[in-house]
Order: structure tokens, then C-alpha cells, then sequence
């Protein structure tokens, strides 16, 4: 199941007039595999739609100024419809609102950097990130609506900018919690800690007895046609196969053989449960069982 367009949700509600809004949805995507990636998430969303005089009321010679353009081109700073004026006022509203969510959340002090970057339904695009224990750690993307949405919706004559922010990325950083795993985990010395009288009460993550890792590499021969292949399907595979018993998966080495030309990779597969130690006779049961079908679902030939 892949990622769900919460997007179509946000033009229901432009349609039915509504210029500022929030929703949260479930979200599915494939990913790579580590403390902060999950293939399921909860996403809320936000939208603000400006007309021409809202946008420039606080200008000077607003009345001037258009947030529109017959004859402009689409550059990696705007649309092509829309007006370079127009743009930066957007932009600089969003940029402002989300620094203050963000220092609200988790105080003026939090160290906030902007990524330019893509996404199908906004454009220009920008991703926040958050220094996180000592690493930058993506909570959010946003960016300027794309006008085709808000045409079709019935909002032609209004520009807006829209973001998307990943709920559980967002309370690891609050809460200070490690691993985005746990949050689907029944462990009664979890669940307890976030049951308070008053929601505005502080709560701090209480880690859990920390179980030990196991690590097991798999390397193989990419097919002919690399093309074919691509990581995100080696990822899924291995949630499908090992679920939440892999903590994390990373690329340890890309070879190229310098006479045959054919490509290798190692991936570098961690287990650990949340819950309980892992044996390695159990581990061994698994990550073979992800041997085996790399080779006969991805084609690709097993480097033992």
C-alpha cells in the first residue's frame, strides 16, 4: 500500500470554501529503514488561502501588486502564474508560521534549518528539519500550493501554501523518544507514561530496557539491467519478511567488478526487538528467509 494523497482531502475542503484548515490522515509509503522511517505514519496537514488583498494589505501600494501573471514562465523560485511579489509574501508567512509552531512546541531555543526540495502538490518546496540528538532530522515539508489545485477546486482567484508534518517524528523530538517503532508497541511501561490527568502536562520518554543488537550483512549481484532494481524494493522486502524485528538498514558497500563490470551491494541489517532479546538462531531463521526472496522476487544473484 503506498502513500495516500491527503491532498485530494485538502481540495474537498477548498471546495467547500473553507480558506484555513487542518486534517490528519493515516499515511503509507515505501522507505528506508531506520529510527525514524516507518512504512505507516499519521500526517497533519495544513492550508492557507490568501486573495489578492489579503495577501498585500500590509504592503505599501498593495493595491498595485498582483499575486497573478499572464505571461510568466515556471523557474525553481515560482509557478508560472504566479507573481515573484506574490511568492516571497507566501513563502515568508509559511516560514514564519511554522518557526512559530515549532519554538512553541519545543522552545525558542531548538536549533530549525530550511532544505529546498520536491513535492507533487506544492512548488517552490522546503523541508524543515530540527537538530535531534546531535543530527538533523527532517519533521516537516511544505511549500506554495500548486494553482492547478486550487483551479480545479474553485479557488482560481486565490494563491496559498499548504505543509504536511509527520506526527510521531514530531513527538520523538518532544517527547525525546528514540526509535519511531515504539509507537506501535503494547508495552504496558510505555503506554502508562502518556497517561496524564492534564495534556499539557511535560512528559519525557523513560526508555525501555535497551536490548541488545544482532547485526547480519547480505550482499548480492545486481541484475543485469540495474535499472531494474532500486532500494526501496529491497526495504520493503524486508519489512514484509521481518516486520519490526530489523531496527535499521544501511548500504555498506557498492562494488563494481573492474573486469566483468557486474554490480554488488552489502546491505547491513540490525536487529533488535523493543520488547525482548533476540536470539540468533531466530534472527538467522529471518534474514535468510530475506536472502531467499531478494533473489527470487528481485533477481538478484546472492555474493556469499
Amino acid at each position: 500500500m503506498l502513500r495516500s494523497h491527503t491532498s485530494a482531502h485538502q481540495k474537498e475542503l477548498v471546495s467547500a470554501g473553507l480558506d484555513a484548515f487542518l486534517l490528519a490522515g493515516d499515511v503509507y509509503r515505501r522507505d528506508e529503514i531506520d529510527a525514524s522511517h516507518y512504512p505507516v505514519f499519521h500526517q497533519m496537514e495544513g492550508v492557507r488561502l490568501f486573495s489578492n488583498r489579503q495577501l498585500f494589505s500590509g504592503v505599501a501600494h498593495g493595491q498595485d501588486l498582483n499575486a497573478f501573471e499572464a505571461a510568466g514562465r515556471r523557474t525553481p523560485q515560482k509557478q508560472e502564474v504566479h507573481s515573484l511579489e506574490a511568492v516571497k509574501l507566501l513563502e515568508s508567512d509559511l516560514k514564519t508560521t511554522l518557526r512559530a509552531l515549532i519554538g512553541r512546541l519545543f522552545g525558542e531555543g531548538v536549533e530549525v534549518r530550511w532544505l529546498d526540495c520536491y513535492f507533487p502538490f506544492t512548488h517552490p518546496s522546503f523541508e524543515m528539519e530540527v537538530r535531534y540528538n546531535g543530527v538533523w532530522m527532517e519533521v516537516l515539508g511544505c511549500g506554495i500550493m500548486e494553482q492547478r489545485i486550487l483551479n480545479s477546486a474553485g479557488a482560481a482567484d486565490k494563491v496559498g501554501w499548504a505543509f504536511g508534518l509527520g506526527l510521531e517524528r514530531l513527538a520523538m523530538v518532544l517527547y525525546d523518544i528514540p526509535d519511531i517503532r515504539i509507537f506501535w508497541s503494547r508495552d504496558e511501561r510505555f503506554l502508562k507514561q502518556f497517561r496524564v490527568d492534564d495534556i499539557h502536562r511535560r512528559v519525557r520518554f523513560q526508555a525501555l530496557s535497551k536490548y541488545p543488537p544482532l547485526r547480519n550483512d547480505i550482499s548480492f549481484w545486481l541484475p543485469a539491467d540495474e535499472a531494474a532494481f532500486h532500494a526501496n524494493d529491497f526495504y520493503e522486502l524486508v519489512r514484509a519478511v521481518a516486520g519490526d524485528l530489523v531496527e535499521e538498514v544501511t548500504l555498506l558497500d557498492d562494488f563494481t567488478h573492474p573486469t566483468s563490470g557486474r554490480r554488488s551491494l552489502c546491505f547491513r541489517l540490525v536487529y533488535r526487538h523493543t520488547e525482548r532479546t533476540l536470539s540468533q538462531r531466530e534472527v538467522r531463521r529471518v534474514h535468510g528467509e530475506i536472502q531467499r526472496r531478494a533473489q527470487t522476487q528481485l533477481g538478484v544473484e546472492g555474493r556469499y
